[in-house]
């Protein structure tokens, strides 16, 4: 992770006045299948001074961000398969969106930490569905 301070002439005509450091967080990860290795390079821009956050601060900012991605809309794309769905008129896929949200919620709060399992473990009775929403 490397981070800069940016110049406040330079946020001003960037078009981001209120611009205040550059972050790039270099990342690689290796496939355990085929040994195929790769670089990533991400790059956020925040509007905290360096006397506000150090890059250790930043640092674990961005892995929150992540650890909502990994715990959140991963599992929504990967155990629901929410990208294909074909349900794209109304307030429908607002509403299906919560409910899934809310499936998780309710799965990780009984102490679930694969969600998949979970679904398979409520599939076989609904009643245990009903029961961890108190009903």
């Amino acid at each position: 992770m490397k981070v800069a301070d940016i110049p406040k002439k330079l946020a001003v005509k960037l078009g981001f006045p209120s611009a205040s450091q550059v972050v790039a967080v270099i990342r690689e990860r290796a496939d355990l299948k085929d040994c195929l290795k790769s670089t990533e390079t991400s790059y956020y821009v925040t509007d905290l001074t360096s006397a506000k956050a150090s890059p250790k601060h930043l640092a674990s900012y961005i892995r929150a961000h992540w650890g909502i991605e990994n715990r959140s809309h991963w599992v929504r794309d990967r155990v629901f398969d929410e990208d294909r769905s074909q349900v794209r008129v109304g307030g429908a896929p607002q509403t299906l969106a919560a409910l899934r949200n809310l499936a998780i919620s309710l799965l990780r709060l009984s102490g679930f930490k694969s969600i998949a399992s979970a679904l398979r473990w409520v599939a076989w009775d609904h009643t245990r569905g009903l029961a961890l929403m108190g009903l």
